[in-house]
Order: structure tokens, then sequence, then C-alpha cells
């Protein structure tokens, strides 16, 4: 009894499965690489009948939206790849009655007799198992990825190994779906999607290789806060490595399209870190401010203090040693030539001189020697103190 109701099985699976069938792509969101084929079973309410979900008829009809790939599986794997959009007819599975080529070949009686013996061997199963899956060829976008410990920046600009985490966003396309399909997708899968964390473990952990490979060869000329502003530098670079995520087209027939760094996050250390590089180096601009204009102000006094010791008198000397301070450089006490310009009264003598530290040094000179003869004649009493004050604040200019 048991042949007999495999038989009665078989037969009745043969005449199931004579229906031709019409298949398309399945649902795809966002992230899904792999979709299994549709078979459409129903339409306004009729066409309620179909036999297995494994057996293909000859004539049957297969429907590749844009941007997809079609790919026919035997038990032996791929049989056929469809990359091209529209509809396409199949040939290789199932004789059909349905199909004017296969009756005028076999014979309908023939061929479901010849069907349904092959099945009986397999107890009532079709020999001939077929399905049919849809590779996305679209850009996958949106597939986050963030560092679980820290990298290591060297920033040459703090001249140290600084510990960052980084955040962002990657976008992939498959460019090679046959390639994909034999080397990335696992044995038996017609379902794929990089929303599971177990689908793109090891993508997300070589791209984060490249990535510390790319950043670090940027570290001798980008601060480390820039590195967001220069993911393009960062994409090329991983495409050009020789390992890891730029490998994945030669590989995997997968592209790494786009890169976007979101944040960067220093460690705990790298940020006390480099808070205290920018206190030092905030406090040192400080002191240097301070020191040089503590200098020049120290030798300005150091100037005015030896011309009042060479026979100016402690009022008069001290306003004329001031005076002679501003015109000198408290470096190296060479008359500047601008504060010089503004000090010397306008004489015939200076006038004409082509110009530089020597005339006016002789100029200063004649001041001075000037102020000199009119201090004696105020010592000597033919010159009142308002006289000699008058006279020095024409000779100098005041």
């Amino acid at each position: 009894m048991g042949i007999v109701n495999v038989a009665i099985d078989s037969l009745g699976g043969v005449l199931a499965d004579q229906w031709k069938d019409i298949v398309t792509a399945g649902h795809f969101d966002e992230h899904v690489v792999v979709a299994s084929g549709v078979r459409k079973v129903g339409q306004n309410g009729r066409g309620g009948n179909y036999g297995s979900n494994d057996v293909l008829s000859n004539g049957s009809l297969i429907f590749v939206p844009e941007n997809t790939a079609a790919f026919i599986f035997s038990q032996a794997g791929i049989e056929q790849v469809i990359t091209e959009p529209g509809g396409f007819e199949y040939r290789d599975g199932e004789a059909s009655v349905f199909d004017d080529r296969d009756r005028g070949e076999q014979g309908v009686l023939k061929m479901v007799l010849g069907q349904a013996a092959r099945r009986v061997g397999y107890a009532g199963m079709s020999p001939s198992q077929k399905r049919v899956a849809f590779v996305n060829l679209r850009e996958i976008r949106g597939i986050k990825f963030g560092t679980r410990g820290p990298l290591a920046y060297n920033d040459l600009f703090y001249g140290a190994d600084l510990e960052v985490f980084a955040y962002g966003q990657l976008s992939l396309q498959v460019v090679d779906a046959e390639r994909f399909i034999r080397n990335f997708l696992p044995a038996n899968t017609y379902n794929y999607s990089l929303d599971d964390p177990h689908a793109r473990s090891m993508l997300i952990a070589e791209f984060l290789a490249s990535l510390i490979v790319a950043t670090n060869a940027l570290s001798s000329e980008v601060r480390i806060s820039q590195l967001p502003s220069h993911v393009n530098e960062i994409r090329h670079m991983i495409l050009d490595e020789g390992d890891n995520a730029g490998t994945w087209q030669d590989r995997f027939g997968i592209k790494l399209v786009q890169v976007a760094i979101e944040n960067i996050e220093f460690s705990d250390d790298s940020r006390e870190l480099i808070k205290s590089y920018a206190k030092k180096k905030l406090d040192v601009s400080a002191y240097e401010g301070v020191s040089k204009q503590a200098a020049d102000v120290a030798a300005q006094q150091m100037i005015a203090e030896g011309v009042r010791e060479n026979g100016f008198g402690a009022a008069g000397g001290m306003v004329l040693g001031m005076g002679l301070a501003g015109m000198l450089n408290p470096r190296n006490a060479s008359v500047e030539s601008d504060a010089g310009a503004d000090c010397v009264p306008d004489t015939t003598e200076s006038k004409g001189a082509p110009g530089g530290g020597a005339e006016s040094a002789r100029a200063l000179e004649d001041q001075i020697e000037a102020v000199k003869k009119f201090k004696e004649l105020l010592d000597a009493g033919i010159l009142t103190q308002e006289e000699f004050d008058a006279k020095k604040r024409e000779i100098l200019g005041l």
C-alpha cells in the first residue's frame, strides 16, 4: 500500500506542478542584499492553484526589476544568472502540459506518466528542484560603524599617540553579483540582510582595520579634529589599500562607495592630555609677551639714566633721556628710523640726507651738543630757566 500511496502522491504532485509560474523579487528594505523569489499565486481572486515552491515548470516567467540580478539555483549551485531587467521565460525546468513545445515533443500522457514514475523513486518528490533569488545591486546606505575600543592616532601636532573613538556610516554596493553569491553569501542562503550583526561583523572589522591605516597616513598633516573633512581622502586610501576593505571588490564583488565620519571622541586620558597641552601653550605665550614688554621698559629706563648722568641734570636729563630712549631700539640701542623721523626736527641738514641710521645718529649728536651749550649759558646766569627751556624744546622738537 505504501508504494501505491506514493504513486498516487507522485501523480498528484506532477499534475499540480504543471502550472507555469510567475516569479519576481520579494521585498527589499534598505539593507537587504539578497531576497528569495516570490511566486505569484493569485490576481484579482483568480489563479489560486500552484504547485511546489522549489519546482519550476518550462514556460515560467521570471521578472527581474531594475538594479537587481536574478539567480536560479539547482541542487548543484548556480544554474543561471540574469542581470538585465525585464521578463524572461524559463526553459530548463519540469516539462509542462501547458507549454506548446513540451506537448509537441513528448505528448501529454507520456509526459505526465514519465514524471510521475521518476518521482516514485524519490518518495513523491521531484529530483529537479530549483530556487530563484534576487541580488540587490543598488547602493546600500546607512550601515553604521563604531569602534568598540579606542583607536590610536599618532597626531604630530600634539606629538603624542591619542586614543579616539570614531563613529559614522558607510555605504556599499554589489558590483559583481556572481562573485558575491559564490564568495560571500553563505551556502544555501536565499535571504541576506546587513541588519544582521553576524552578517556584517566581518565587513565592519575589516573596514575599521583599513580606517586605522588610512587615518594614520594623514597624521603628519591633519590634526585629528579635522579628520571628518577629509573623508574622501580616507575612502580613496582604503580603496587603494592592498588589505582588508581594499580587497572587497576582488574578493566579494562589493565596493565601498562612501564613508561618513559623524563624530570623533577622545578617550578620557587623551582629552586631559590635550587640555594640558593647550594650557601650557597659553601660559608660554603670555609669559613671552610679558617678558618682552618688561625688557623694553627696563632697557629704555637704562638709556634714560645714562643720558641723565652725562650732564643734563635730573629733570632735563630725564626728559631728554626718555625722548632718546623712545628713539632707540631697546634690544641693541640702535636708532629706530621711524622714531627718529618723528623726534628729529626738520632741519636743513636732515632734509637732504639720503636716510639711514648714521645720518639720524649725527643729527641727534648735534642736538645734544646744542642743548649742552645752552645749559652752560644757563649755569653762567646768561639765560633764564624759561629761556633755556624754550630753546631746549625748540632744538629737540618737543
